[in-house]
């Protein structure tokens, strides 16, 4: 039993050295990670391969998405990684810089996704309840990516500071890559740690179920029957409205509550080892939480997109009956 990286509370306050004993990381992690780099790594590359073949027909949400999976993709090319690191019971052997790259990338991607999801929301949001107005069209496609553009600045802007709190230190006789911080750095990390949270999770999450309780209560008061397509409209904004809350709840919320508590926890003075090892038990056990995100978006860019659900149905079909014809 020893420290565990990035969980111990400050040295210059700690009033003993805490001894963690978190061998479930060791035994959650790996099969968590390769699941989500096993199914997150080519249903993204699907996602981004399928809205590059129809790039000449791209909606605003299709570039919106094309972003998010990139974003995912980014995330799951990292897992290796840490598959390594954490079936190897925390030991590092990659490096400080790729251990800032790694840590990095995690909450770039966590952050992106939130925002991602936030524009498609908004733009979802007002093709409903604003079809006929021209104050949201003007621009198209070029202000989408005028907004992914924006979006990646502040997303960089926001988590390039993980990467240089997270570093590699040495506990246990060997090399491990700090998640948030350095023990010694816990009370510096807390304000940016808090401000991560709010604007990288709190505000969009806000914003988000502002859009969709408007959406609702649109919905619910119009009267008298529906054209099929606009039917069909309605049916696609509230399945999408269902599936990115269920994102947000199972993904991002569980760990940011968490991740908020243990901050706390962790910044302040003589706590007692036992409470800090179980706020920082949580934490550490809502982190697959917010990794199943790579694998949840491409599933709700299927879910949603019925022409890209339609496509690989075709795809096999015509490969069955070329098959078929060859065989015969």
């Amino acid at each position: 039993m020893a420290w565990d990286n990035g969980t111990a509370q400050a040295m210059d306050s700690a009033p003993t050295r805490c001894v963690f004993r978190e061998n479930f990381k060791n035994l959650l992690l790996p099969p968590v990670y390769s699941v989500v780099l096993v199914a997150g790594l080519p249903l993204n590359a699907c996602v981004i391969a399928q809205i590059f073949m129809s790039r000449r027909a791209l909606t605003r949400t299709a570039v919106y998405t094309l972003n998010l999976a990139l974003a995912d993709l980014l995330y799951t090319c990292s897992l290796p990684l840490l598959i390594y690191n954490y079936a190897s019971a925390d030991n590092w052997p990659f490096g400080d810089f790729t251990c800032r790259l790694v840590r990095f990338l995690f909450y770039a991607n966590l952050h992106g996704s939130i925002l991602f999801l936030t524009c498609i929301s908004f733009q979802r949001y007002l093709g409903i309840c604003y079809p006929l107005a021209l104050w949201h069209k003007h621009g198209g496609r070029r202000a989408a990516w005028l907004v992914c553009g924006v979006v990646w600045l502040v997303v960089t802007t926001l988590c390039l500071p993980t990467a240089v709190f997270a570093t590699t230190g040495s506990q246990r006789n060997h090399t491990v890559c700090y998640d948030l911080s350095p023990p010694h750095l816990a009370s510096h990390y807390m304000p940016y740690g808090m401000t991560l949270t709010v604007v990288g999770f709190l505000l969009p999450f806000i914003a988000l179920l502002a859009c969709y309780w408007r959406l609702a209560r649109h919905l619910c008061l119009q009267d008298g029957p529906a054209e099929p397509v606009a039917q069909e409209r309605r049916s696609k904004a509230a399945r999408m409205a269902v599936v990115v809350a269920a994102v947000f709840v199972i993904s991002f919320l569980p760990f940011h509550i968490t991740k908020t508590a243990y901050l706390g926890v962790r910044s302040r003075h003589h706590v007692s080892c036992p409470v800090l090892e179980a706020f920082a038990a949580a934490y550490k056990g809502t982190r697959p939480f917010a990794s199943f995100n790579s694998v949840l978006d491409p599933i709700l860019f299927y879910f949603t997109q019925k022409k890209f659900r339609q496509r690989p149905k075709e795809l096999l079909q015509k490969l069955t009956a070329k098959w078929q014809r060859q065989g015969g």
